[in-house]
């Protein structure tokens, strides 16, 4: 079960409508196709994963994306089978399935982008998909019931959909923006997170809204870890309906639209460590004191993708010696152990290149008992930060990896 995962409740957004099905792409019957539908005139942007061995569908929805200039009308997302490693034949049967959907909304080929997420190597079945589009066609609906049914649509080893909104007030109007995103394992994004679809209902330019993404993404999706391992499938599109209030990136009020996708896209991606493949921590790493945003980066990267340090968490064994080991593998340039803190929560672990004069291990202990735990390096040079989040690693990710296609 998830750790401590409580989101707020989510809100539909104008102009958006969703179906989703069970098209027989997943062997257990789940629901496994969705369709989210954009009015004319919205605007899209997205990023992708960076991984050399990227999906046919990231391919085609890249292209499609830049061909529009984001003037996007379909998003049509699949599960249970990636479409990755799978040559010009994935390619031509993400392309296919954008223009039969094309044809059955009435809108450009290039309109409509694909995604899809699972077992990696293996063709779409590009009939059963096919067929079901003309389902998918005439169930659209604008009702939270439906977006709540994308979110179960678009999952694979999660254990619970991950769906949440934030409504704010811009000189006396209302702005919405409401996500969604999958994601539990394969999980070190790069840009984005396995899959997340985030919408809002301002009138906003393609490019101020990339912008935002690119923000928002920085700190949310870039910013977390399960297993260091960069997904073939990665996407994260920010769409607007364009049906609400105008906003430019000059306007006093963008701060606070900023703001607002910056705190949705942030409970995604927090939602998808908290649901991650067996884990029981939820574990934040906060980096001060750094040379540079990416001496911090490092620090927390090297702490979170530890394995080391992910089974002390997963045992609440207070190793501090694996925390020091972290941080110093990074190979900071002219770090100072002796200007390092560590602590624990609110416990002092590590100070002036010792253990700190009031940690005990039964301190050390029960602060590890704690299912959120948060790990504060102070590196001693300079005023820079960043948080990076991740999970334990338990007996059951090893057990669901390890059986993911038995």
């Amino acid at each position: 079960m998830p750790v401590n995962l409580s989101l707020p409740a989510a809100s539909a957004v104008s102009g958006v409508q969703l179906s989703t099905c069970a098209a027989g792409i997943k062997a257990n019957g789940q629901e496994d196709m969705v369709l989210f539908t954009l009015p004319e005139g919205s605007v899209s942007a997205g990023v992708f994963t960076q991984n050399t061995f990227c999906a046919a569908p990231v391919t085609v929805a890249k292209e499609h994306l830049n061909a529009q200039q984001g003037r996007v009308r379909a998003l049509l997302v699949n599960s249970g089978n990636a479409n990755a490693g799978t040559g010009q034949q994935g390619i031509t049967t993400a392309a296919g399935h954008c223009q039969a959907l094309a044809q059955t909304l009435n809108v450009g080929t290039d309109q409509v982008l694909p995604f899809s997420t699972g077992v990696i190597g293996e063709q779409l079945p590009d009939a059963i998909m096919k067929n079901a589009l003309p389902t998918l066609a005439a169930g659209l609906d604008s009702s939270i019931t439906a977006w709540e049914a994308a979110a179960r649509g678009i999952m694979t080893t999660d254990t619970v959909p991950k769906l949440t909104s934030k409504t704010i007030t811009i000189n006396g109007q209302s702005v919405t923006v409401t996500g969604m995103s999958k994601g539990a394992g394969m999980i070190e994004p790069n840009m984005a997170t396995m899959l997340a679809y985030v919408f809002t209902d301002a009138t906003v330019s393609q490019q101020d809204l990339h912008t935002a993404l690119t923000i928002a993404v920085d700190g949310s999706f870039n910013s977390i870890t399960v297993d260091s391992d960069t997904s073939t499938n990665d996407a994260c599109m920010l769409c607007a309906t364009c049906m609400g209030p105008a906003l430019s990136a000059d306007d006093a009020g963008w701060s606070e639209f900023q703001m607002a996708v910056n705190e949705v896209l942030l409970l995604l991606a927090q939602a998808i460590v908290r649901d991650a493949e067996g884990a029981t921590k939820f574990i934040t790493v906060d980096v001060l004191g750094g040379a540079s945003t990416q001496d911090c980066k490092a620090v927390g990267y090297g702490i979170a993708n530890s394995p080391l340090v992910k089974t002390a968490m997963f045992a609440s064994d207070a190793n501090v010696g694996r925390l020091l080991m972290a941080i110093g593998k990074v190979g900071i340039d002219q770090l100072d152990p002796y200007q390092v803190t560590v602590h624990v929560n609110d416990l002092p672990v590590f100070e002036h290149g010792l253990l700190h004069s009031d940690y005990t291990e039964e301190k050390g202990s029960a602060v590890m008992q704690s299912s959120d735990i948060t790990v504060r390096v102070h590196l001693g040079m300079g005023s820079n930060s960043c948080a990076v989040y991740t999970s334990d690693l338990s007996h059951d990710y090893v057990t669901i990896n390890a059986e993911y296609r038995t």
